[in-house]
C-alpha cells in the first residue's frame, strides 16, 4: 500500500526521450535508507530480530518494488529510450547506494 501511495502521489517526469518512473526510484531509495540504517542497528543489537523480519524482510522487500523497476528498464529498452534507461539505471544505484551508506553511518 506504501508503494502505492507513492505512485499515486508521483506520476512519472516526462523528459524528452521518455518517462523517467520518479515513484519506483523513491521507493527503492527509501527501503535502501530503511535498510541500511536497520542492519546498522541489528549490528548493535538494538533491533530485535522480529523486528529485522518485519521490517527488513518483509517491510523492504515489499516496498523495494526492485522487480517493478526491472521491468520498467526492459520497457524503457524496448521503447527505444536507451538514454532514459541508462539515467534510471545511474540514478537508481547511486542515490540507492548513497542513501544506504550514509543510513548505515548513521545508525552505526
Amino acid at each position: 500500500m506504501a508503494r502505492y501511495g507513492i505512485s499515486c502521489l508521483l506520476p512519472p517526469v516526462t523528459l524528452e526521450r521518455g518517462e523517467l518512473p520518479w515513484a519506483t526510484l523513491l521507493a527503492n531509495v527509501l527501503a535502501c535508507i530503511m535498510l541500511g540504517g536497520g542492519v546498522g542497528l541489528a549490528g548493535k543489537e538494538l533491533l530485535p530480530t522480529s523486528l529485522q523480519l518485519l521490517l527488513l524482510t518483509g517491510f523492504c522487500g515489499g516496498f523495494s518494488t526492485f522487480s517493478t523497476y526491472a521491468l520498467e528498464l526492459v520497457l524503457l529498452g524496448e521503447e527505444g529510450n536507451a538514454g532514459v534507461a541508462l539515467l534510471y539505471i545511474c540514478l537508481s544505484l547511486l542515490g540507492g547506494g548513497a542513501a544506504l551508506y550514509l543510513a548505515l553511518l548513521l545508525s552505526r
